[in-house]
């Protein structure tokens, strides 16, 4: 198994571990499968592996082995790396004790990496032996030839030889340990440890990774394993233990649980979202519909003093938020961009980002589709290169990937992006947010057959009681039912006066679309709610307060007896603003934009003239 905890130790600290080390690996008893693994891994040179591995000699085994790991610290240091990748596989450790003991201090934080080495002093005698290690080389082999021809008498000496070196081999106590990284007063649990200060060894099952503090406090994915990334829920759906649905109590450090670790303050964790997403069909009498539900992330709904924060920012690798703005000149925050590909716009989301065929990452007007798909659309030819086709801010989207602000998963990813089932594929076709109130607070989420929006029951018009979720037909929410529609209504062009004394109960479809729109076009929401909640002189200056979401009750409960009603309220919301905000300049824009959109669409709905 890959030991994570390599990725997150720089090579000085490797080497200094190696250089700490290399005498008690080299005396491991049988070191044939050792060297064969270095051999194997090109760390040794061949001549060298034959050489020891004629020895017959423990002793000369011994020195043979510490000078080929000397060897290779003086003349390999940049395989560092590497080295310890090759013994820390299990089949080597399960045959060396000593390898797994190295690698458990590595692990649980024993080996302390801020101790000094003493200054090494160069003799003029061993300035002597590294000019003559091709002489002893050819004295070494001299001596083994020796040896093999003394038979008997050789065999004696070395069961001699090992009584004297068990004699001499010091006991437990006096082995020399590394220093203990705790300090005078530092509690024992290792994630109070400076050497995990920025990530930490977990476990789940018999499966053992590296959790990263900082990824998991901004609710990214944050669990190292195999060379990929993972939320908490899809490692522990890696471990075989999915069927918990709480990684809090199924992921360990230590033997204690990240919940609570969590709980008493050791670690944050940002919000990682349980969504399930009803696939309901059918609103309106005449369309129809089927109640599905799905979950896409089994994770808990969270937010325990951590930063919400998008995917993978992505992951990220870790120290992202410590990163400068890149060369393409976009901070790393961003989650969304807006992307083109010739006449085709899109709006690309970070967190959905996977490869160019897989995750449904960018978001037209009528429908999610991966990069691939997004460029298929757009252009006439065969495998055109997304890379390039995609522009953002008149820039190739791989000006993104090079910068790592977008990052390519591996082709072996199991992630619900790159390994999807069936339900996974049904999700990525709608928004993972309420297109009204542009929120994922709560747990559900009703999506339209039709189109990629998805809608709180409470946000939609009309409301989505649960009588109808349990129609099993298909579903079209009020902007595709609109849409549909629109061709048959309003051959002829209406006179202002004439729209607004048309009668709401023949017209209520027309109204619902009209307020929805508008809320959507609300980016910020600064009309969604009453304003009396967060302006505290609001009632002083205003006399009749309105806003969206007292509207859209209003027309939930058919209040209004015609369109002109509905008109009257809406335009009072921006009269309001006006008045309110007269010194404002900024708020004044911000009124106007929505009043002009509000004024275009009821003219365009209702074919005014």
């Amino acid at each position: 198994m890959d030991n994570p905890m390599l990725d997150f130790l720089e090579s000085e600290e490797l080497l200094r571990f190696f250089h700490c080390n290399k005498t008690e690996m080299s005396l491991m008893e049988n070191p044939q499968t050792f060297l064969r693994q270095l051999r194997d891994y090109d760390l040794i040179p061949d001549d060298r592996y034959k050489k020891v591995s004629r020895m017959k000699s423990k002793e000369r085994i011994k020195k043979g082995l510490y000078e080929i790991l000397d060897r290779f610290e003086c003349e390999r240091p940049q395989h560092i790396h590497r080295f310890w990748r090759c013994v820390f596989k299990d089949t080597i450790m399960n045959q060396y004790p000593t390898l797994r003991l190295l690698r458990n201090s590595l692990m649980d934080g024993t080996f302390h990496f801020d101790k000094q080495l003493p200054e090494m002093v160069e003799t003029k005698e061993t300035d002597e032996k590294k000019r003559k290690v091709v002489s002893e080389d050819e004295e070494d082999e001299e001596e083994e030839e020796e040896e093999e021809k003394r038979g008997k008498s050789v065999k004696k000496r070395k069961q001699r030889n090992k009584s004297t070196n068990d004699e001499e081999q010091p006991g437990p106590s006096s082995h020399s340990t590394p220093d203990s990284p705790l300090k005078k007063g530092e509690k024992s649990d290792i994630w109070n440890w400076k050497l995990f200060k920025a990530q930490m060894p977990v476990t789940c099952g018999d499966i053992e990774a590296i959790l990263s503090r900082d990824r998991l406090a901004k609710g990214e994915k944050c669990i190292l394993f195999q060379k990929s990334w993972f939320t908490p829920t899809e490692f522990e759906k890696r471990a075989g233990k999915g069927s918990s649905k709480n990684w809090k109590t199924s992921i360990r450090c230590k033997g204690t649980t990240l919940g609570k670790l969590i709980q008493e303050g050791h670690l944050k964790s940002g919000s990682y979202k349980r969504r399930h997403k009803m696939v309901k069909r059918s609103l309106f009498p005449s369309a129809g519909c089927v109640m599905e539900s799905d979950e896409e992330d089994e994770e808990e709904d969270e937010d325990l003093d951590g930063e919400s924060s998008t995917s993978d920012t992505d992951e990220e690798e870790d120290k992202e938020q410590a990163e400068p703005q890149t060369e393409v000149g976009h901070d790393r925050s961003t989650t969304v961009f807006k992307v083109t590909c010739r006449d085709l716009v899109g709006t690309l989301h970070k967190k959905r980002f996977a490869s160019g065929n897989r995750g449904k990452c960018i978001r037209t007007e009528t429908s999610w589709m991966s990069p691939v798909e997004f460029v298929n659309a757009a252009s006439d030819e065969s495998d055109p290169p997304w890379k390039r086709e995609i522009q953002w801010e008149g820039k190739p989207l791989n000006d993104l990937i090079e910068n790592k602000i977008l990052r390519i998963h591996s082709l072996l990813c199991v992630c619900d992006l790159c390994d999807p089932n069936t339900e996974d594929e049904e999700n990525q076709k709608n928004d993972d947010e309420c297109y009204i109130c542009r929120s994922q607070e709560e747990t559900q989420l009703v999506v339209c057959d039709d189109c990629p929006r998805s809608f709180h029951q409470r946000c939609h018009l009309p409301h989505l009681e649960d009588a109808i979720l349990n129609d099993k037909r298909r579903w079209m929410c009020t902007f595709c039912v609109f849409k549909a529609n629109q061709p048959y209504r309003y051959c002829n062009q209406l006179e202002m006066r004439e729209a607004l004394s048309l009668q709401m109960s023949q017209h209520l479809l027309e109204c619902q679309y009209v307020l929805l729109y508008l809320w959507n076009a609300d980016e910020e929401k600064i009309f969604a709610s009453d304003p009396r909640g967060y302006l505290t002189d609001y009632s002083t200056v205003i006399q009749t307060p309105m806003w969206l979401g007292h509207i859209a009750n209003k027309l939930q409960e058919n209040n209004y007896q015609t369109v002109e009603q509905f008109v009257s309220d809406v335009q009072l919301i921006f009269s309001n603003c006006a008045r309110y905000n007269r010194d404002n300049a900024e708020f004044l824009a911000k009124g106007d934009r929505l009043k002009k959109i509000f004024d275009g669409k009821l003219k365009n709905v209702f074919n005014i003239s």
